[in-house]
């Protein structure tokens, strides 16, 4: 019972839409008539500048297109139609209304069909895209034109094979042409606002570009007629300026030479008026059009390179970025371990003198000295390997105290193979950052020695400042300069200390018996050592990292 109820009302609606008929709802706006005004007269004024050879509105369709969504396309269509009203009413009587009319809305939607098959090119590639719809617009249009002529007109034009083919490429060429010459600055237009804002240098080569191409193009319009091959030689060095602005921008100046190009060979042609045509010229025009199609081409392809340099050197920023903050990260870790290793100490020194006071007051002088000297010992001892963990000294004295009386010098004393220090320039005016990485990467670099080498070894280190840079120059080598270190070091220097010295824009050479390592930073960055003063830890306060760090 339900279904047959269900079928009933189906019948009845269909029998509704017999009689009633169909209600079509359809809303023009405002803007929309307006854009198709302003379609309609951008066409009219553009054909005013157009030969068969160089037609303007075969771009201006073209790019109306790109711009504008599939949603506004109607109102194109409109505007396409007003703009052939115009021209073709007075041509009724002469070609036949027929002609007129099929010739007038056969276009627009032909070329409509090839823009939206290819948008998904278009979002691959913008260049082979707009190429392609060039290419097959301009085909497409020019055949369309020519095959309504013939099957329409009263009077066919009795042309030959030849001159069949030879007004299909002047047609061709007039709208490919056309469309290198609107399209592209339409889509610089479209990918304004996703593309990176416009540099001066860029606005100042394109507009250094442009005064010499309209120079260039008045030199070949006014060339007179007995000097056709001196203005085609001017017509072709018009091509310099976009060459250059297509390598120095990529596709942004493959999308502004190309058009101003095919427009100064254009505007350059003789007797301007639509029905105009020159053979030397249009032969310079088709040169042109291949030109066109390799420098959008060569220039999609640069800044295809360019974007891939772009995204290389953001990835390797931010590896450094990550790379700077891990040792920051793993320095505060360190910093907090010595802390508490020094409390620890502390507690343990207090313990063991107040032990030794008790021997001592009970009568055992000699255990408690013998305590004593123990305990002085093993702290002196667990002193030095804290300050390996972390140098509390570098905090207020600088580098050089810290490799000179920490235990770094008594782990190299130790070894009776690095003579003393050779330290130059006062460390004070670099950054904390700098310097802990500096006593990091020294430290590493004599273990490296110490364990791969056999000799004496001498540590050197000179502060430098120039060119708004300060930095720190730190060699290590074998004492013995007929010595060379084995291969085995130097690819490990190259392991160990590079990555390190590469995230803070430092460099690793080694050379002949040394190994030598540079770090830098600019002069502007504020110094994190606040001076000469007491060292210790207890007068650096927890913070003193925050507080300091450049």
């Amino acid at each position: 019972m339900e279904a047959d109820r269900v079928r009933r009302q189906e019948g009845d609606v269909r029998l509704n839409w017999w009689n009633e008929g169909l209600q079509l709802k359809l809303r023009i706006h405002p803007a929309g008539l307006a854009l198709a005004a302003l379609y309609a007269i951008a066409c009219w004024g553009a054909r005013q500048l157009s030969f068969d050879q160089f037609y303007l509105p075969a771009g201006i369709r073209v790019a109306a297109l790109l711009l504008c969504p599939p949603r506004l396309w109607p109102y194109l269509l409109l505007g396409e139609y007003a703009y052939f009203a115009q021209i073709r009413y007075p041509l009724i009587e002469k070609y036949g209304i027929a002609w007129v009319i099929l010739a007038s809305t056969l276009l627009m939607p032909a070329v409509m069909l090839i823009v939206h098959r290819s948008k998904q090119l278009m979002s691959r590639s913008t260049n082979a895209g707009l190429l392609v719809i060039a290419a097959a617009a301009s085909v497409v249009v020019t055949l369309t034109n020519l095959g309504l002529s013939h099957a329409l007109w009263p009077s066919p034009p009795s042309d030959t094979l030849t001159a069949f083919l030879t007004r299909a490429a002047r047609f061709t060429t007039g709208d490919f042409l056309g469309i290198l010459t609107v399209a592209p600055l339409a889509l610089i237009w479209a990918a304004r606002h996703a593309e990176p804002a416009l540099k001066r240098e860029y606005l100042g080569t394109t507009t250094l570009a442009l005064v010499s191409m309209i120079v260039l193009g008045i030199m070949a319009a006014w060339m007179p007629d007995e000097s056709a091959a001196a203005r085609t030689s001017i017509q072709l060095l018009l091509a310099l300026p976009a060459v250059v602005l297509t390598g120095l921008h990529g596709w942004k100046g493959a999308a502004v030479g190309v058009p101003l190009l095919n427009l100064m060979i254009g505007l350059s042609m003789p007797k301007p008026y639509p029905a105009t045509f020159d053979a030397t010229v249009l032969a310079t025009q088709q040169v042109m059009a291949i030109t066109g199609i390799a420098l959008l081409l060569l220039g999609a392809r640069i800044s295809q390179y360019h974007r891939r340099y772009r995204q290389r050197e953001s990835s390797e920023k931010k590896a450094i970025s990550l790379a700077r903050s891990s040792h920051v990260a793993s320095e505060m870790e360190l910093r907090e371990r010595a802390i508490s290793l020094r409390r620890l100490g502390d507690g343990i020194d207090l313990s063991l003198t107040e032990v030794v006071n008790w021997l001592t007051s009970q009568g055992h002088q000699s255990i408690a000295n013998s305590l004593l000297h123990t305990a002085t010992v093993h702290s002196r001892l667990f002193r030095e390997q804290a300050s390996m963990v972390y140098p509390t000294a570098l905090e207020q004295l600088g580098l050089y105290v810290a490799l000179q009386a920490g235990g770094v010098r008594a782990a190299w004393n130790g070894t009776h193979r690095v003579v003393d220090p050779r330290l130059s320039g006062d460390p004070c005016n670099l950054s904390l950052d700098l310097q802990l990485l500096a006593y990091r990467t020294l430290i590493d670099a004599v273990s490296l020695m110490l364990k791969h080498e056999t000799g004496q070894i001498v540590v050197r280190t000179r502060c430098v400042r120039g060119r708004g840079q300060r930095g720190i120059v730190m060699t290590v080598a074998l004492l013995d300069p007929h010595r060379a270190l084995s291969s085995d070091t130097g690819e490990l220097a190259a392991d160990r200390l590079a990555g390190r010295m590469l995230a803070f824009g430092g460099t690793v050479r080694t050379r002949h018996n040394r190994i030598r390592m540079l770090l830098v930073e600019p002069s502007s960055e504020r110094s994190s050592v606040p001076g000469h003063g007491p060292a210790g830890l207890q007068s650096a306060s927890p913070s003193a990292w925050s507080q300091t760090r450049a």
